[in-house]
This record gives C-alpha cells, structure tokens and sequence, in this order.
C-alpha cells in the first residue's frame, strides 16, 4: 500500500507536514488531511498546488 506524503512550500523550500497520509480533503477555507496513525488534522488557509502520483507527494501552498 503506498500512502502519501504532503508538504508545504515555504520560502521556497518544501517542509513535510505529514507522513502516511490515507485521506486528502479539500474545504471551504482549507485542507483536511488524516493518516494511518493520527485522526483528521486541518490546515487552514492552503491550496493544492501539485500532486505528484508517482513519487506520492501532495505539495500544498498558503493562501492569504
């Protein structure tokens, strides 16, 4: 089973935020991520900026 990564871009540079990550969804005012081993986690105020399927990583951007 492959599970996905999910990063933050800030200042130019990607910070993983979560590991293991089973379920993407997108919300009004964000991001609800949930993984193998923790319950649902939101990130406010971000987008999606490029999911790469093949290397199992999610890139997310903050909004203003």
């Amino acid at each position: 089973m492959c599970q996905i990564r999910v990063y933050m871009e800030q200042d130019g540079k990607e910070k993983l935020l979560l590991d293991d990550v089973t379920r993407l969804s997108i919300d009004n005012d964000g991001i609800t991520v949930s993984t193998l081993f923790t319950g649902p986690a939101e990130i406010k105020k971000t987008v999606i900026r490029s999911i790469d399927f093949m290397a199992g990583k999610v890139l997310l951007e903050a909004t203003p």
